[in-house]
């Protein structure tokens, strides 16, 4: 505060800084999912390897002409013809294999009813690597006005044509801050104060967003990274920022300076903050154990968001806290403050009455919220992870209109065919391969299997199989474990072919199989650490053992809700997010990391007021009471803008960002409505004096960490000091007697 110019000039000159660099480096984000290793990923460098061709990303355009025409009309051929030498002819664009050919391939790129065709383009580079530019210049020449004529539908898909359709995360950001900065001055019925809290997030999370975007430059980052790192730092950082103002105001209520209530509110919400933090970086940098660089970008690029915002907290807030002085209270709270005098912190209002009310009834209450808990985890239990592909986009878009014609016209399989790539090693093989394409031809669940396409080294073939069932079908993940468990190793017996199967639902299968297989060993991290971390800083075995239990809970009740609305498709579509369709094999990693640091926010903020109290008088009812009573309102209010924020992002047009936010959202109202104003509170009642148990002998061997130390002020002398055990003070000297804990 006392160099509150240079510490905000040098934040903005972060700011401009890392803006500066990023622009001028650009994005180089990845979509890339592969688990080294897997079969999948073995069979896609097995085929960039022998078919250099073969690296640029495949879109398709679809045609469907009206119904007194076919589309080998000349009319609808020569329009389409035109199209096609058109988006032929542009920059990036490699190859164009259209249906009006001679050959058979041509001739199966048009449907049985004759009404529905479609070309393949083939860009020159990956999808994650073309220009949005230049996809954009591909939909324009295929949907122009005259291709489009007398009735004739046409419609484009793949992963660079989805580029085009990509609306930002910009509308849900302003939406998002928006409703958070009405939440603020609601509660705080001051401007000045309202807008504190979002310039501090808005400055930490715009130098993050830029960083994340120069840190894709040194190792693998998930595309969707940005978004989630923004939607993450936006609702804890507008949420630390109210924790620490709302304290800043309580001394300037009771009469402190406004350097005075900076210093207080800093030293001791600003310290819980920074433990809070830390708990959010600890769960999220957990997924680093996976050891999978996929995951690693994002982990990483998360925590960095978390840093900043954490960093901005305790250090450019209360730089403008002293810029706005007095007005971080409103005009009547100022005035009240100059007729009637500093006042106490007493709790009153309704937030005292409902502290009141839980603490005559803890087991009914606790009852309720329990039941609350359970009802929406339910779906949880049919959880599918899988593959959601463009027939998951909303229904208006072009990448969901070309999915349903080309499932429509040639079976849902065509959507996503499977890739079956053999090393050849002599003409014995080349034969041997041969056989396998019959034998693929012949397997139930295959609709069709082209012939084996050998290299120019004769090294190398490929056979392309589709499936009858869609990419996302059951069915389909179960034709990919048969050929590779059955078909193929009956086929190659006795040969020295190397046979792998890859494509869409194979990569994704494997994804799914080693995020599952490792999810045990994540989870158990996650929680020891936060356990450990509680332990610590409460000197309580009770308090850790709850909190995991109210993590897991939070997250499998927001697992049920994704489950109800993404994979059974409650109003999935009436809210833009498209059809129904399995659940990401990484969602549930990303979101235990999330919600276990979002969780651990709420027990830290609650039990440390529960704790301070409880230091002072040793009373586990009135520690409880006076505890919910004075935390459960800005609990509250910070739930309601970090779920504002986080149901903003659904109007990303994302499908992946909109399930972290909706996922995000449910698990926050459970935890700060049900958890922690509810459930916690009355579990800890029903417990009495055993929440801060801890055995003498762990006592004196863990290291003294505080979150949030007391403001001085004299203690209660507690029965078990009166009893004769040994003080053990703290680093003020203020801290009660180590068995009192």
């Amino acid at each position: 505060m006392r160099h509150r110019l240079v510490t905000v000039l040098l934040w903005l000159l972060a700011l401009g800084g890392s803006a500066a660099a990023a622009v001028g480096a650009g994005a180089a984000f990845s979509n890339d999912y592969e688990v080294p290793g897997t079969e999948s990923s073995k069979a896609h460098a097995l085929l960039r390897e022998g078919f250099h061709g073969q690296g640029g990303d495949t879109d398709t355009i679809v045609w469907r002409a009206p119904d007194h025409h076919g589309v080998r009309a000349p009319a609808v051929e020569q329009r389409m013809t035109r199209a096609l030498d058109a988006v032929a002819g542009l920059p990036g664009v490699g190859s164009v294999a259209g249906p009006y050919g001679s050959g058979g391939e041509s001739a199966a790129r048009i449907s049985a009813d004759g009404r529905t065709a479609y070309a393949v383009v083939t860009f020159d580079r990956p999808a994650d690597s073309v220009p949005e530019a230049r996809a954009k210049a591909v939909v324009d020449a295929a949907k122009n006005p005259t291709t489009r004529a007398d009735g004739l539908q046409v419609e484009l898909g793949g992963q660079a044509v989805a580029l085009t359709e990509a609306r930002g995360a910009h509308l849900a950001e302003v939406i998002g801050v928006a409703i958070a900065a009405l939440v603020l001055f609601l509660a705080f019925g001051s401007p000045a104060a309202s807008l504190v809290p979002i310039a501090t997030a808005l400055v930490s999370v715009g130098i993050a967003s830029f960083g994340i975007t120069l840190l894709g430059h040194a190792m693998t980052v998930a595309d969707f990274a940005p978004m989630l790192g923004t939607l993450v730092g936006l609702g804890v950082g507008i949420d630390y920022a109210l924790f620490i103002v709302t304290r800043h105001r309580k001394g300037l209520q009771r009469g402190l300076s406004v350097e005075e209530a900076a210093e207080s509110a800093v030293a001791t919400t600003g310290r819980a903050v920074v433990f809070a933090g830390a708990t959010v970086c600890i769960a999220l940098l957990g997924m680093l154990v996976l050891r999978l660089n996929f995951l690693d970008g994002v982990a990483i690029a998360a925590s960095l968001t978390v840093v900043l915002t954490v960093a901005a907290s305790v250090t450019l807030l209360p730089a403008l806290l002293s810029y706005i002085a007095a007005r971080a209270l409103s005009r009547r709270e100022r005035r009240k403050l100059a007729a009637e005098g500093p006042r106490g912190e007493s709790p009153a209002g309704f937030a005292a009455r409902w502290s009141a009310f839980v603490e005559r009834r803890p087991k009914l209450l606790g009852l309720l919220a329990t039941v609350i808990m359970v009802v929406p985890a339910l779906p949880a239990l049919s959880l599918h992870l899988g593959t959601s592909d463009q027939g998951n986009n909303p229904a208006a878009s072009t990448t969901r209109k070309a999915y349903d014609l080309l499932a429509e016209g040639f079976g849902p399989g065509v959507n996503g065919p499977l890739t079956v790539v053999a090393r050849l090693d002599g003409a014995g093989d080349r034969v041997a391969v041969d056989r396998l394409a019959e034998s693929l031809r012949t397997t139930p669940g295959v609709a069709s299997a082209g012939p084996a396409v050998l290299n120019r080294s004769a090294d190398t073939a490929v056979v392309t199989v589709v499936p009858d069932s869609a990419p996302q079908s059951r069915a389909t993940s179960d034709l990919v474990d048969a050929l590779r468990s059955e078909v193929i190793p009956r086929a190659a017996h006795g040969t020295s072919l190397r046979v792998h199967v890859g494509g869409v639902t194979a990569g994704y299968d494997d994804f799914a199989e080693v995020i599952v297989g490792k999810l045990p060993l994540f989870v158990g991290v996650v929680i020891t650490l936060g356990c450990v971390l509680l332990l610590l800083a409460f000197r309580s075995i009770g308090i850790p053992l709850k909190a995991a239990a109210m993590n897991v809970a939070a997250v499998a009740s927001s697992f049920g809700v994704v489950v109800a609305v993404f994979q059974w498709g409650w109003g999935s579509e009436w809210m833009g997010l498209g059809s129904a369709g399995p659940i990401e094999p990484f969602l549930p990693v990303i979101m235990v990391s999330v919600l276990f640091g979002l969780s651990m926010d709420y027990q830290v903020f609650l039990v440390s007021r529960m704790y301070e109290e409880w230091l002072e008088t040793g009373d586990n009812q009135r520690a409880v009471r006076i505890g919910l009573a004075e935390t459960s309102r800005v609990i509250n209010s910070a739930a309601v803008i970090m779920i504002s924020v986080f149901l903003a992002f659904v109007l990303s047009g994302d499908r992946i960002i909109a399930m972290f936010g909706i996922a995000l959202a449910a698990a926050v109202a459970l935890d700060a409505f049900v958890l922690r104003t509810l459930l916690v509170p009355a579990l800890m009642h029903l417990l009495g004096g055993a929440n801060w148990w801890l055995p003498a002998w762990l006592d004196r061997r863990l290291p003294r960490i505080s979150i949030e130390p007391p403001e001085c002020r004299p203690r209660a002398t507690l029965p078990t000091q009166r009893a004769g055990t040994t003080d053990a003070t703290s680093e003020d000297g203020t801290e009660p007697a180590t068995a009192s804990r």
